[in-house]
């Protein structure tokens, strides 16, 4: 625990942003979505979905590449596979990432994300609204 509380986002962020890559990024929500949670699940895929979008400016890029990448990174603050806490870490860097562009986020992207979780959990997959 002591780990966690000496986290810091903005570090982790910049750490990550060598190990993004799509391919593993999918391959991590899709093996770990019931253990990471769908609130996360459809912020990571914001950011995803913002990095992609060419209006996006390549200082937010950056910070969503390290967000998902620290996501996907095999070592963590705090190991994935210890259960309930596994994920906080993660979870921490991808809602600092999501405030940090949030302003960069438009309406498409938050489609394509909402879409994209109705296909992997049909329609019991609540639409899911990001912060003011």
């Amino acid at each position: 625990m002591d780990k966690l509380k000496q986290l810091n986002p903005a570090k982790a962020v910049r750490i990550g942003r060598k190990h993004f890559s799509e391919k593993a990024y999918f391959q991590k929500l899709r093996h770990q979505s019931g253990r990471i949670g769908t609130k996360i699940i459809y912020y990571s895929l914001v950011l995803y979905y913002a990095f992609q979008h060419p209006d996006t400016p390549k200082k937010a890029k950056l910070t969503i590449a390290g967000a998902l990448g620290y996501l996907i990174l095999p070592t963590d603050v705090v190991p994935d596979f210890i259960p309930v806490i596994g994920f906080t870490d993660d979870s921490a860097v991808i809602i600092y990432a999501v405030y940090q562009i949030l302003s960069q986020i438009d309406d498409s992207v938050k489609e394509k994300a909402n879409a994209h979780l109705e296909r992997w959990f049909g329609e019991s997959a609540d639409e899911i609204e990001l912060p003011e």
